[in-house]
């Protein structure tokens, strides 16, 4: 057997079928090995250590169902394929949504069985070709804190570089928790203002009565509460850059003024009838598409316009898998380093497990996994379940209203087992995360809003848009 060779446990009460499938299936280059029944092959597991399984649905001694439910409880690397020779919609879909990988009926149509294997297959071979890389080889590939070996970084990194020098207002869009921050610091330290200050608002974390006052300052008396002059962050960045990060919260009668200190250099103190002049170079960063936004009405189009002369969008962590071993072994050293600890690295099923993951709080929650593996785990190695204990505990309720697109083509069952004739799902699961978390939290916006990652002008908009009655 070579390292290539991929192992299927090929799992039936009927030796006939047994016989013709494991023969197919060495045909296609694959080291099959058969059992007769569920509870044969769940004892074999931890001597075969199979790749993926196929497995039929009703057998004497044991459910297909519950043969699915148990591998992936052991080994949730594992692709499962059901087969039967007693088909239904109902339990195709059944099937599905207990994570099974697809489902044939008997007797096979061997094109489609074939086309399966070989899918099966080539998904195997490139996880299984990951680098098992440690944290100096990481370096190579790391620029300005991101790391990043794909093509898509790479021409990120690329673009970066070219646009440093000339850029003076930026729009960084993206996923949250894929490092837009960290491609405004880049934009900063390689630009000709990198020797000059970088000043950061937040303003998902402002609350709105403030935001004039954060960003242009303020006279003594200007307001209630007023009892000084302050420096607002355009001045006090004033020939260097501001970063305003989670751009698409801004108030809309905040906007006409940024518009005009953006493009004219100019600033007025709240309370002040005098203007200042002002050199910055102004980056901004959303999660949100500020197009859609501005065709509701919601942001500005002209200060929309004038922020994206240059945009850059970060791509999400399923979009770049074959990043993910360089992102783990800088954080296992980090972390490790942190926690005064040797820990070197990840089991092979392990980086399965985050190979497969759909990570929708994309970098963030890959760090935040892997901290919490590296907190729990007593081992230099984290193992699958370390992993699988991290990953349960992981709660990205900050990404609950962005639903991933799936990574691969879905099958007929799959797209049905997700209900895709319901217009109002993502709606609905929307209102549902929302309703739970502030029934957690007896009600209470500020505590809800917080768990949920986002600001609170966010909740309420989500609370009117649903007719969440809070």
């Amino acid at each position: 057997m070579t390292a290539e060779t991929t192992r299927l446990l090929i799992v039936d009460d009927d030796p006939s079928v047994l016989a013709i499938v494991q023969r197919f299936a060495r045909q296609l280059g694959f080291e099959a090995i058969v059992r007769p029944g569920g509870r044969e092959a769940l004892a074999a597991l931890d001597e075969v250590k199979p790749d993926a399984i196929l497995v039929d649905l009703q057998m004497p001694d044991m459910d297909g169902l519950d043969v699915l439910k148990a591998v992936h409880a052991s080994n949730p690397g594992c692709k499962v394929i059901l087969m039967t020779g007693a088909a239904s919609i109902d339990s195709a879909v059944h099937a599905i949504k207990a994570g099974a990988l697809d489902y044939l009926t008997k007797p096979f149509d061997f094109d489609r069985l074939s086309e399966l294997l070989i899918t099966v297959r080539e998904s195997i071979r490139r996880r299984e070709r990951w680098m098992r890389v440690d944290a100096e080889v990481a370096k190579q590939f790391e620029f300005y804190g991101m790391i990043g070996r794909s093509p898509l970084m790479q021409e990120l990194f690329d673009s970066i570089r070219r646009l440093a020098p000339h850029s003076r207002t930026v729009l960084i869009t993206g996923e949250t928790g894929t490092g837009k921050e960290l491609v405004a610091q880049a934009l900063h330290k390689l630009g000709p203002r990198r020797t000059r200050r970088m000043s950061t608002l937040n303003c998902s974390a402002v609350v709105e009565t403030l935001f004039e006052s954060e960003l242009f300052g303020h006279v003594r008396g200007a307001f209630t509460g007023a009892t000084d002059n302050k420096v607002g962050l355009f001045e006090h960045a004033d020939g260097g850059t501001l970063f305003l990060d989670e751009a698409g919260e801004l108030p809309l009668p905040l906007q006409a003024k940024l518009l005009r200190a953006v493009e004219y250099g100019e600033v007025q103190r709240v309370g002040s009838l005098e203007t200042r002049k002002v050199d910055v170079q102004v980056v901004a960063a959303t999660n949100r598409d500020l197009r859609a936004e501005a065709a509701a009405g919601r942001f500005r189009s002209d200060l929309f316009y004038r922020l994206s002369i240059i945009e850059i969008h970060l791509p999400p962590l399923r979009e770049r898998l074959e990043d993910i071993p360089y992102l783990v072994a800088k954080f296992t050293r980090e972390f490790g380093e942190r926690l005064n600890r040797p820990i070197t690295g990840v089991s092979s099923t392990a980086e399965r497990l985050l190979h497969d993951a759909a990570w929708p709080g994309n970098i963030r929650e890959l760090r935040h996994v892997i901290e919490r593996a590296c907190i729990l785990s007593d081992s230099r190695i984290l193992s699958d379940r370390d992993i699988s204990k991290a990953m349960a505990a992981s709660s990205p309720t900050y990404a609950a209203a962005r639903v991933p697109p799936a990574v691969r083509r879905e099958s007929p069952l799959q797209a049905a087992a997700r209900s895709p004739g319901d217009p109002n799902l993502l709606a609905t699961a929307q209102r549902e995360q929302i309703a739970r978390v502030l029934r957690q939290v007896g009600g209470n916006k500020v505590a809800a809003a917080r768990a949920l990652g986002m600001s609170r002008r966010s909740l309420y908009r989500y609370l009117d848009r649903l007719q969440i009655d809070a």
